[in-house]
C-alpha cells in the first residue's frame, strides 16, 4: 500500500523545489518523508494552488535541463552517452515547456489587452482632378 499523507504547503513547496532542481517526481517520492506518486497526483487534482505551483516547477525543471545540456556538452568524454542524455533532456524540456523549447514556432496576434484583432476598412476620398 502507498504512503498516505495529508497535503501541507511545506510538503508542496519541497516537492516543487526538488522538481525545479531537475529531480523526477519518481525520485522525489522515493525520498524519506515524501508521499508516494499517487498521493501527489491526488493533491494535484484537489488543490489548485499546488497545481499552479507544480506547473511552474515543471517549467523550471525544463529550464534546469536546458542548462544541464550545455554542461553535458562541455564536459563530455563519451559522445554516445552524452548524445543520449542530450536527446532525452531536449525531448522532455520540449514537452514540459513547449513555448520555450518546442520546435514549432507559433505567432499569435491579438488586439489591445489580449483581445481580438479589430479589422477596420478605411476608404480614402478620391482626390483625382476632374
Amino acid at each position: 500500500m502507498g504512503r498516505h499523507s495529508e497535503y501541507t504547503p511545506e510538503k508542496g513547496d519541497r516537492i516543487c523545489e526538488l522538481i525545479a532542481d531537475g529531480m523526477s517526481l519518481r525520485k522525489v517520492c522515493a525520498k524519506a518523508g515524501m508521499p508516494d506518486k499517487n498521493t501527489v497526483r491526488r493533491w494535484l487534482k484537489a488543490n489548485e494552488d499546488f497545481r499552479v505551483q507544480y506547473a511552474q516547477a515543471r517549467q523550471d525543471q525544463a529550464d534546469h535541463w536546458a542548462d544541464e545540456i550545455i554542461d553535458l556538452v562541455d564536459e563530455t568524454t563519451d559522445p554516445a552517452k552524452a548524445r543520449l542524455q542530450l536527446d532525452a533532456r531536449k525531448w522532455i524540456a520540449c514537452k514540459l515547456h513547449p513555448r520555450a523549447y518546442g520546435e514549432k514556432q507559433q505567432v499569435e496576434l491579438g488586439g489591445p489587452d489580449g483581445g481580438p484583432l479589430v479589422v477596420e476598412i478605411v476608404k480614402y476620398a478620391d482626390k483625382t482632378p476632374s
